[in-house]
């Protein structure tokens, strides 16, 4: 299923602060950009996740984030990956959704 309009817009409302936020449609999902830099993505049914890896990722864990798990549909294998939703206190907060974001973008790769 393809992410739909109103999902874009919410997420460009969300993380306004930023400054320029676009995206890039990818496999059913949208990926999400800061000023062309990558810091997260809308996965289709499982909705809005920030990029996370490293520490960033023990910290969004301990927030009650849950890491995005990719399942091959060919072979049925189970893949996480580094991206995780975002903790319920920032998903109407556009504040707290930028201050994760901020750090997805300042961990990088």
């Amino acid at each position: 299923m393809a992410v739909s309009r109103a999902e874009l817009d919410a997420a460009r409302d969300l993380f306004a602060p930023l400054g320029d936020v676009g995206h890039r449609h990818m496999m059913g999902g949208a990926m999400l950009y800061a000023d062309g830099r990558l810091f997260g993505a809308i996965m289709g049914e499982a909705g809005l996740h920030i990029r996370g890896k490293g520490a960033l990722a023990g910290r969004l864990a301990a927030e009650g984030a849950t890491q995005f798990v990719w399942t091959d549909p060919g072979s049925g294998k189970a893949k996480p990956m580094g991206y995780w939703s975002l903790p319920d206190s920032a998903l109407d907060d556009p504040e707290a959704a930028c201050e994760w974001a901020r750090a997805a973008l300042e961990a990088g790769g």
